[in-house]
């Protein structure tokens, strides 16, 4: 049987073979003389940039973002009416015309034909809707202060004015009118911030949870959300609805999510990711002497502090000598050279270099003799013998969590006490962080813009966006609201200089150095950059495959 089933396919194969011989010969015979037609044309190879978030991003929606990651990704994916160029400046985005009053308190945008990214028209009715949702009380977003450079914006966020007083309008949907409280000389750098970006009205009204998932997130910017698993992986891809989608170069961006540094740069090393370590996460502390003889590394010095702040409402820390002597017993450039060794500038003041206003250190380096006076007095003056048992507080990180170790042992060996290091994961940190349930806590500040009010107006009210400490004092704010009043630059870098001064004295919290970001990058990767204020910009990105 099987002999037979052989025979019979073989004759088939044959006849088969005969037949195709045929067509061949008659196709060859009918084809000479022609000039052979050219393949078709393959498309281009997507162009993708693989990068890493070390963090889940809490959030996709401009009025919460409260840190780096979730700010990038909604840098990405909306747009303002003003950008940040790549020269550092703001430039016109959304609107395509900005007029301004002799007096400076009024503010006149004209907007250019532009999408959501579900084509819908974005409107200045958009920007209206968005800008009073952060105001409003009822929202609770952190970032409300940045907008009380409006006309009663701050007393609509306190309840003392209605939505109606505050100083933007959208006169029709084209034409938005926005007056000032005072002149604000970087209020178009302003508008480039993620609080001041347009929000799709209907989609929010009909999903409070529109901005956690991919299916339901609308944006205007360069990009949109194609795929968030959450906690695994982010995909960003071109928004063809982009008013400005021909400068966008990009296809898609993929974010990983690993929290692990030494993980991120192996996968960039097996050429698995094109870019690794900040803005979005850290290169291994040891790695980094060996890239930077290499000639691989890339440092940035940006406007941003890494600090710890105190919980002033909470015995031990609730007495400025015992916030002061953990502060000054902190070896910074020790820290420096020996964890980070990323060329950081050790922070014996608050506002950073690029935009300081005062010249001299408000106190001194590793000053460990007068940090244990003080740490006396404060113990006499709160009537205890001994120090609590102490915990720093740092969010899942190994780069921080070696820094927390050192500080945490420079504080035993001054003061011979109990330190205890504590990691949360970064939601539940923020969270209780906002709840003052810390003692000694993590933080860090990149600026909003470049003034030194992005810095010093964080602590101006106790209840205030990002403070957390639980400290206030009437002199700084009065300071504070006096600059804002004072058109003189070197009058009103004067009452700064008297803030941080006050901010210093008090030492709420305790500045460690200023950062300087570093990262490492395949040279394929082209167009994108990080700004001064440690921004990551992904529009002008691009992939060049030499």
């Amino acid at each position: 049987m099987r002999k037979v089933i052989f025979i019979a396919m073989c004759i088939v194969l044959c006849m088969s073979a005969a037949i195709t011989g045929c067509e061949k010969n008659a196709s060859s015979q009918s084809n000479q003389g022609r000039i052979p037609e050219p393949p078709p044309e393959q498309p281009p190879a997507q162009k993708v940039l693989r990068m890493n978030l070390s963090i889940e991003p809490p959030t996709a929606d401009p009025a919460f973002a409260e840190d780096s990651t979730s700010a990038a990704v909604i840098r990405a994916t909306f747009d303002g009416l003003t950008r940040i160029g790549t020269d550092g400046t703001p430039q016109l985005a959304v609107a395509n015309k900005m007029e301004v009053s002799a007096d400076r308190l009024t503010y006149t945008f004209h907007l250019r034909d532009s999408q959501w990214s579900n084509g819908e028209p974005v409107t200045a009715h958009d920007f209206e809707y968005a800008w009073k949702r952060v105001l409003d009380p009822r929202t609770a977003s952190i970032y409300a202060y940045q907008m009380y450079y409006l006309k009663n914006g701050e007393k609509f966020n306190n309840g003392l004015a209605s939505a109606d007083e505050v100083g933007v309008k959208a006169l029709n949907d084209k034409t938005l009118v926005v007056q000032l409280e005072h002149p604000t000389s970087y209020f178009p750098e302003l508008t480039a911030f993620a609080t001041y970006y347009p929000v799709y009205r209907p989609q929010i009204e009909a999903n409070s949870r529109w901005a956690s998932n991919a299916d339901t997130h609308v944006g205007n910017g360069p990009f949109k959300i194609e795929q968030w698993d959450h906690y695994t992986k982010l995909v960003l891809a071109k928004n063809n609805q982009y008013w400005d989608k021909d400068a966008v170069k990009l296809d898609r961006v993929e974010f990983s999510m690993i929290s692990d540094e030494n993980t991120e740069l192996f996968l960039y090393e097996k050429d698995e990711l094109d870019w690794a370590g900040a803005p979005l996460s850290t290169l291994p502390a040891q790695a980094i002497p060996g890239l930077t003889d290499a000639g691989k590394i890339r440092t940035r010095t940006i406007a941003a502090v890494y600090m710890y702040k105190f919980n002033t409402q909470q015995v031990p820390f609730n007495n400025v000598k015992i916030r002061k002597a953990f502060s000054y017993a902190i070896n910074r450039q020790l820290i420096i050279d020996q964890v980070r060794q990323g060329h950081q500038e050790p922070a014996l003041g608050f506002v950073p270099p690029s935009m300081a206003v005062h010249t001299e250190p408000y106190f001194l380096d590793n000053d460990t003799e007068t940090a244990k006076k003080l740490l006396q007095e404060g113990l006499n003056e709160l009537g205890l013998a001994t120090l609590p048992p102490i915990t720093l507080t740092y969010n899942t990180s190994e780069s921080h969590k070696q820094l927390a170790e050192a500080v945490a042992g420079q504080w035993r060996q001054a003061f011979h006490i109990d330190v205890k290091v504590e990691d949360k994961e970064w939601t539940q940190f923020l969270k209780d962080q906002h709840k003052g349930d810390y003692q000694i806590s993590r933080s860090g500040w990149l600026g909003d813009f470049n003034d030194p009010i992005s810095f010093l107006g964080i602590f101006r009210d106790r209840a205030g966006g990002n403070n957390d400490t639980g400290w206030e004092n009437k002199r700084y704010q009065a300071l504070l609201k006096q600059s804002a009043l004072e058109m003189n630059t070197q009058k009103r870098n004067q009452l700064l200089a008297q803030a941080e001064q006050i901010l210093m004295d008090e030492m709420p919290i305790a500045p460690l150095f200023y950062y300087t970001n570093s990262w490492v990058k395949h040279d394929r990767v082209k167009g994108v950059f990080i700004d001064g204020m440690g921004n990551l910009e992904l529009k002008w990105g691009d992939i060049v495959n030499k």
